[in-house]
């Protein structure tokens, strides 16, 4: 079995509060470390009530100190939505005090909408248009120092933090090809694109420095529960927050139902489960199928899961449950 990681986005459940989000991130965080995940990445979204980690650097530093050995990372910052400096400086620092811990997973998404876009960024001239540039800028701050160089990252250079570039479409797995470096793929909520993207990305590669050879990770949602029965009612809060999102009325995480039926039209139903077609849900032997049969379908390097539930425990059951199955496999 390939290492295995997670992608945690600090959901908010419904009448609870950033901070307890945070702290529950926490949790599983020390659980993933006990359990033998490699990677806990935070992902940075922008006025959405259910997601807290849009501080996202800030939560990593918070995230790395209460662990010892997991590997903390992004997946990713938006690099649009910053100066290249000001990423190597926080991630620099991030280094600093985590050394050999932390990865710098990189998007060209705003992770929001328009108007967020622009309160974050005061104007719109950096976009995913200069995605490419950017990437470079910021790759240059964290090479050693030249002498003759008038503005270098302070922590930061010389750091030589793993920069993984990620996706949901062909355009960062063909750069991620042409620079070397590591593609990690959104097939969690953007499946289309996800066998062409990994093949375009393997064919294409260009070995360097960071990564001589090709590593692909792609992402899974999973809800495991000690019955299917449980896993698919767990899974119905993922199911609601995304219907939510698609009519422009993002909240907090709902609590589970029994049944979808009422609160989804046919066509939002057919929606949805194209979208999240890659969500392993059900008990401990379903979980381990679906496990298997995506390694076996993508042939990934590593394989990165995902939960929005509710409920904490059920969540914190639910990774161990993909933990002992990945286990079993090896």
């Amino acid at each position: 079995m390939i290492p295995v990681s997670i992608l945690d986005l600090s959901p908010v459940p419904a009448g609870r509060t950033p901070a307890e989000a945070i702290a529950n991130s926490v949790d599983l965080a020390q659980h993933a470390e006990r359990w033998g995940y490699r990677r806990f990445w935070l992902a940075e979204h922008h006025n959405m009530p259910g997601i807290a980690s849009a501080a996202t650097a800030l939560v990593i530093g918070h995230v790395a100190a209460a662990t010892s050995t997991i590997r903390v990372g992004s997946g990713g910052i938006m690099l649009p939505n910053h100066a290249p400096l000001v990423i190597a400086e926080q991630f620099g620092t991030l280094e600093a005090l985590y050394p050999g811990r932390i990865d710098l997973g990189l998007g060209r998404a705003p992770g929001t909408d328009p108007l967020t876009a622009r309160a974050l960024r005061r104007n719109l001239d950096s976009s995913g248009d200069t995605f490419p540039r950017d990437v470079l800028e910021l790759q240059s701050y964290f090479a050693p120092a030249l002498p003759s160089q008038p503005v270098r990252a302070v922590p930061g250079a010389g750091s030589n933090i793993p920069i993984w570039l990620l996706g949901s479409s062909l355009f960062s797995a063909q750069l991620a090809a042409e620079l070397g470096l590591p593609f990690a793929f959104a097939s969690h909520f953007a499946p289309d694109a996800l066998m062409h993207a990994l093949h375009l990305y393997r064919t294409q590669f260009q070995p360097s420095a960071q990564c001589p050879e090709p590593y692909a990770m792609a992402v899974v949602n999973v809800v495991g529960a000690d019955t299917a029965e449980e896993a698919r009612r767990l899974f119905t809060s993922h199911q609601q927050s995304f219907i939510n999102l698609r009519r422009g009325r993002p909240g907090q995480l709902p609590p589970p139902v029994d049944s979808m039926e009422e609160l989804w039209t046919p066509a939002e139903r057919e929606m949805v489960e194209h979208t999240l077609r890659y969500a392993v849900v059900g008990s401990p032997q379903d979980v381990g199928n679906g496990i298997a049969s995506f390694v076996e379908q993508t042939a990934v390097n590593e394989l990165m899961l995902t939960s929005h539930m509710y409920d904490h425990a059920a969540r914190l059951r639910s990774f161990e449950i993909a933990a002992d199955v990945c286990r079993q496999a090896r």
